[in-house]
């Protein structure tokens, strides 16, 4: 299992707890992420989101690429997984981005591409929003100018939103055995968005939920990487599994409960709950979700990596089993248990 967590960019995960102790600033990620490397965390996902759909939108939040180019910078092995919307961003002006930011970082980063939800952050900021089926469509051709302009040595490419010619991007991103390009992560319960992924991408991120729904899913995702093979004629290396998760390990069950309580203490009236609602809206979920499940981001959860921590490994390994081989943790405050986490659950990583 690798571990990986959620970059606090929104200054925390919770949307009924005002003050988590991680500020939305560039000292406390910075602390955060070279503390992370010490610990033995893999990867930090960097969430993309120019409003704060967790603590209201007057509140701050962390633009994600310029972060992700300082990060670069100042760590030495934590992959870098920047989340990227493809109507906010032209597809080859984020690959030459992107390429100059792997080469920052030596080789450390990689792509988490959303098809964006928020329909009142588009308004505000002025980029696209399409309709469900019509954003996939759009990521599709996106990822074809993407991966093309980090393959190829001039490329020419004309689609129904997408056209560029004679792109020359270098120096390309860094291409070794086994990556030879940046990893693409993607998540999505639509079938245009397991379609996709299935196609063009190297990884498939999913919501929290409990090991027997997420066996079935790694199942399918399974299936349809091997038909997409077929379709393609080509062999398309096997797909990566992980899923977002919040932790809480506590020494007694009461202590986790006590957690629990708190940090699940709705108020429908409060910052977040009207970006909630967008956000449910502009999905296509397989499953209803709780006004607890919005308490956390996520689903977070709903993954039910809490308690003691005999419980929680023995959870991790449920997942592993289901097919899971990358958890990535939300917790709050996010250093202090990450600590804790990997002091008791990660002991020769």
């Amino acid at each position: 299992m690798r571990y990986g967590y959620w970059l606090p960019v929104f200054g925390g995960w919770l949307r009924n707890v005002d003050e988590e102790g991680m500020a939305a600033s560039w000292d406390y990620v910075r602390r955060l992420a070279q503390r992370s490397e010490e610990l033995g965390y893999d990867i930090t996902l960097i969430a993309e989101l120019l409003l704060n759909d967790i603590k209201g939108i007057n509140a701050p939040s962390l633009d994600a690429w310029s972060t992700a180019a300082a990060l670069a910078a100042v760590t030495e092995k934590l992959e870098l997984m920047v989340a990227v919307r493809p109507s906010f961003h032209p597809p080859a002006i984020l690959a030459k981005q992107a390429a100059n930011i792997d080469r920052i970082s030596n080789g450390r980063l990689a792509l988490n591409v959303v098809s964006a939800w928020w329909k009142d952050e588009a308004r505000r900021y002025g980029a696209a929003f399409d309709e469900h089926d019509d954003r996939y469509a759009r990521t599709k051709e996106w990822l074809e100018v993407v991966d093309g302009a980090w393959r190829e040595k001039k490329l020419n490419y004309e689609g129904k939103v997408y056209r560029v010619e004679d792109l020359v991007l270098e120096p390309k991103p860094v291409s070794r055995p086994g990556r030879p390009r940046p990893t693409i992560y993607a998540g999505g319960e639509s079938d245009a968005a397991k379609m996709l992924i299935s196609r063009q991408c190297d990884a498939y991120v999913m919501h929290g939920d409990p090991p027997e729904r997420i066996a079935p899913k790694v199942a399918d995702m399974k299936a349809r990487r091997e038909r997409a093979s077929e379709e393609l004629g080509v062999d398309l290396p096997p797909l990566h599994f992980g899923m977002a998760a919040y932790t809480i390990v506590r020494d007694s069950e009461r202590e986790v409960k006590d957690e629990i309580d708190r940090i699940t203490n709705v108020s429908i009236g409060s910052a977040g709950y009207d970006n909630y609602r967008d956000w449910i809206a502009n999905t296509k979920l397989e499953q209803q979700v709780s006004v607890q499940d919005y308490s956390v981001s996520n689903r977070g959860l709903r993954a039910g990596l809490v308690g003691t921590p005999e419980q929680v490994a023995e959870r991790v390994n449920e997942f592993s089993e289901a097919g899971l081989d990358l958890l990535l943790l939300q917790s709050s405050p996010q250093l202090e248990e990450m600590e804790r986490f990997a002091s008791v659950l990660m002991v020769g990583v």
